[in-house]
């Protein structure tokens, strides 16, 4: 007798098969409503169907292990009685809306980040509250979930028929309950070994089509097992001496001594030249502030009007890289000078947050008051612990009274309420004759671009043009008070951007969607000018402490952009996966499962390649990568108040 000529097999092959066509169904969307993007002959659309589906398969085998375990061991007493058939039809209707759930979920996740469900939706997960009153914000939410319940009772209605019927089928005799769970524990087994988080989806084509071939589902808990990845055991190596040396030479300066004695260990005394000078520093980090939205990089649009002003006055920086796509990874960048490291960044790995040497803590040990403003509550990402334990005191949302917060949406305080708690420290600090590091974080440039009203001529929630208009406006108006005040002209101001405002491309890393701007303003102070070499985030931190002139121990991985020019530019760039070096022309990649290529001419007609590591982009490369996650895993990031202590009396 056949399989599924038994109640409890058909009853589970009928939802199985639903789910199957659900994810048929998102598959199809996605690849209509981005079909330009996927840039997909028949074959390539054949073939990421074919795969989607192994994956799709794969997914439900894990999703059927505990129904599958539950209906297998029921009683045919209980299996027959009509309240627990009434009760399957219920659970099966919570299941079908759970199912379409999802598939609402991955296309509102999609629309924002043009990929399926990856490290961010685990992360979202965490940071429930921030997440849900975006979204509630952001879309419909009340009435998609009512017409997703109507379409699930109907659904369900639809197979009724059946699924009674399946009611009525013999039950599987139960010498072969064991032997049918134990092959589904097998096939299990077997998807756990050949169907991966990047194989066989990671395999040909461009992103798009990658992505679309898989699964969120089953990308979602992928993401959720492999938050960290070990470089050694997953990406290609160098021998740690040909890397070290490698490393060493990207970041020599005329100015700096090496201190450490391991091959892979950058620590060096810098020695930067002049007297401290003890400025106060501003720095804001600008929520998705992707360099072609200022009007001065040839938009037209005239979101920007004060940035585009401000370039003129500043020391700006025209090609100047983001090294991730999240917040997390910009704050990383900027405050520790690191590569983005395989797996969550350094910000987000609780328990090994903290103790570092960061931008924060050098300026804390020379007697600033360095203090992490955010416009949202700092458990967001993890800040709070970060910064906290990094040499920052912290301001955010929490601890600012109501009365001070002119508005608030799902991600904190309005953009202008934050810098005047800026103002407002840097009078207290000034008062004290205390120099002060203030390093903000907005939010108002981000879904659901809701700000105060009359503020500019867009309207509030109308989109992503209008919250960039107000987060131009809020700095005109931030510079316009602070030049009021008495610290104005001993203060340096830097506006950079923590990434771009979208990540998705025919590439796993396009680099034209890590191009943010940098501005640093101070009038009497620093000389206004473009710099238009190639630069990174990481090399913000040394670049401030060589215009303070400050002498200190460096675990920085970036390079003083003002001095002369030692090496060629160069940006770090990188996801949770994917790890490239970008030296102005091509692009170098390094991938799991030890994957090695090269894009040649990456911002025009790129050209994909598989190279091997003797390619000397590709050793430059494997040099950063290798080198920053063993000083991670090795404790040679670690902040030493007693060295410093030690310089300082030399001094």
């Amino acid at each position: 007798m056949s399989l599924f000529r038994h109640a409890q097999a058909r009853f589970l092959a009928l939802i199985l098969a639903s789910w199957l066509l659900v994810f048929l169904l998102v598959r199809g969307f996605l690849l209509a409503t981005h079909f330009t993007e996927a840039d997909a002959g028949f074959l390539a659309i054949l073939r990421l169907f074919a795969v989607g589906t192994v994956y799709d398969l794969a997914f439900l085998v894990y999703a059927a292990l505990l129904p599958a375990l539950y209906l297998l061991l029921c009683p045919e007493k209980l299996w027959r009685a009509r309240w627990h058939r009434t009760l399957l039809l219920v659970a099966t209707g919570i299941g079908f809306f759970a199912m379409l759930f999802v598939a609402a979920a991955e296309w509102l996740f999609w629309d924002e980040f043009g990929v399926r469900f990856n490290f961010i939706a685990v992360d979202y997960l965490v940071y429930s509250k921030e997440v849900v009153d975006n979204i509630v914000e952001s879309y419909p939410i009340y009435r998609l979930l009512g017409v997703l319940a109507i379409v699930a009772g109907v659904a369900t209605l639809a197979l009724k028929r059946q699924l009674v019927a399946s009611f009525d089928a013999p039950l599987l005799p139960r010498r072969q309950v064991l032997l049918a769970f134990a092959g589904l524990l097998l096939v299990a087994g077997l998807n756990l070994a050949v169907v991966g988080q990047s194989f066989p989806h990671g395999q040909g084509g461009n992103v798009y089509q990658r992505e679309l071939a898989s699964n969120g589902p089953f990308q979602f808990f992928a993401a959720f097992r492999n938050n960290e990845l070990d470089y050694r055991q997953f990406y290609a190596t160098l021998p740690d001496n040909e890397a070290g040396a490698l490393l060493r030479a990207e970041v020599a300066e005329p100015n700096a001594r090496f201190l450490g004695s391991e091959p892979l260990d950058i620590r060096r005394a810098i020695d930067n030249p002049g007297p401290e000078r003890r400025h106060n520093i501003v720095l804001v980090t600008i929520e998705s502030l992707s360099a072609k939205y200022l009007g001065s990089f040839g938009d037209q649009r005239g979101l920007t009007p004060n940035l585009d002003v401000l370039r003129g006055q500043s020391l700006f920086f025209s090609n100047f890289r983001a090294t991730g796509t999240r917040t997390d990874r910009g704050l990383e960048a900027i405050t520790l000078s690191m590569p983005p490291t395989p797996g969550r960044s350094i910000v987000k790995r609780q328990g090994r947050e903290s103790g570092y040497a960061s931008l924060g803590q050098q300026l804390t040990a020379r007697g600033y008051d360095s203090v992490f403003v955010y416009g949202g509550r700092g458990y967001f990402d993890n800040m709070n612990a970060f910064f906290s334990g990094n040499g920052y005191r912290i301001v955010d949302q929490s601890s600012v009274p109501e009365s001070e917060m002119s508005f608030q949406n799902a991600w904190g305080m309005a953009d202008e309420d934050i810098y005047r708690q800026a103002l407002k420290i840097g009078d207290q600090d000034h008062a004290a004759g205390k120099p002060f590091f203030l390093q903000l974080m907005t939010t108002s440039n981000h879904r659901p671009y809701t700000y105060p009203d009359g503020r500019i001529d867009i309207p509030s929630g109308d989109g992503r043009e209008g919250a960039v208009k107000y987060t131009d406006h809020a700095i005109g108006q931030f510079l316009e008070q602070a030049r009021s005040k008495p610290w104005f002209a001993d203060t340096i101001f830097v506006f950079v951007a923590d990434h771009t405002a979208g990540s998705a491309g025919y590439e796993d890393l396009p680099v034209a969607n890590y191009h943010i701007p940098l501005f640093i303003y101070a009038p009497g102070l620093i000389k206004p000018r473009e710099m238009t070499g190639l630069a990174s985030q990481i090399d913000l931190a040394p670049t401030l402490l060589g215009l303070l002139g400050i002498d200190y121990e460096s675990t920085f991985y970036g390079r003083n952009l003002l001095l002369d020019a030692q090496h060629p530019g160069r940006s770090v760039i990188g996801n949770y996966q994917h790890l490239g070096l970008f030296d102005g022309v091509d692009l170098a990649i390094l991938s799991p499962r030890r994957g090695m290529r090269r894009h040649d001419d990456a911002l025009g007609e790129s050209l994909e390649r598989q190279v091997s590591a003797d390619d000397p982009l590709l050793r430059r490369n494997i040099a950063y990568y290798q080198g920053a996650s063993h000083a991670f895993r090795n404790g040679l990031l670690g902040w030493h108040p007693q060295r410093a202590q030690s310089d300082d009396a030399k001094r």
